[in-house]
């Protein structure tokens, strides 16, 4: 029986490569992209729905790109225009320490929090027949590069967020992943993952996933 994983996070699950400039649009084709090398990892039986926005939050509209950016809304959106899923990876907290949201570890984790509680809800793990959950932290933000003037502070709330999802995880039972000890982003941008962390990145996931 085929396994669905539904990769649910931002630009670093769509698969944005560094910008040079702001207001490019590119992506990693599916050779690259750590969804779908995850996926060619894992082999037969296994299914996969990306859902990577660039900009999405854990809970924030974002006062520039749209209040769609919020991921609440979002993950509802998956949960109820997919499926069924077997497995869902959550990948997002990035996006919450731009300048303009200004959001704590704490505030970062209360909205993670707030994803892992819709995700578990009766109503949505009845809608596809019971679902795990795999919780990713994003690797620590540089703040140099093309989008440096919008991350202010970034990096040392960063640093701190790996171990408070993981707390968070530790909290609910649920798996748990650091990318930042597989990855880092590239210094171009001080946010995206190069092709080869992608790969890297791609393999790390499948491993912990089929060790579930």
């Amino acid at each position: 029986m085929t396994k669905t994983i539904l990769t649910f996070g931002d630009s670093n699950t769509y698969g944005t490569p560094p910008a040079h400039a702001r207001g490019e649009n590119r992506r990693f084709g599916p050779e690259t992209r750590w969804p779908t090398v995850m996926l060619s990892e894992l082999g037969e039986g296994w299914a996969l729905i990306e859902d990577g926005l660039p900009g999405r939050t854990t809970s924030r509209a974002d006062p520039v790109m749209g209040a769609h950016m919020d991921g609440q809304l979002g993950l509802r959106i998956a949960l109820e225009s997919q499926g069924p899923i077997d497995l869902l990876t959550i990948m997002l907290g990035t996006n919450d320490l731009k300048t303009h949201h200004g959001a704590s570890v704490d505030q970062v984790v209360a909205g993670l929090a707030g994803l892992v509680g819709i995700a578990r809800s009766e109503p949505y793990q009845t809608r596809h027949n019971g679902f795990d959950i795999l919780l990713i932290a994003p690797a620590v933000v540089l703040e140099q590069g093309t989008y440096r003037d919008g991350l202010l502070g970034a990096q040392t709330k960063s640093r701190d967020l790996p171990f408070a999802i993981a707390q968070l995880a530790d909290h609910w039972g649920l798996p748990f992943l650091d990318a930042g000890m597989h990855i880092r982003p590239s210094p171009i941008d001080g946010l995206h993952f190069e092709a080869q962390d992608h790969i890297t990145l791609g393999r790390a996931i499948a491993a912990k996933v089929a060790s579930l």
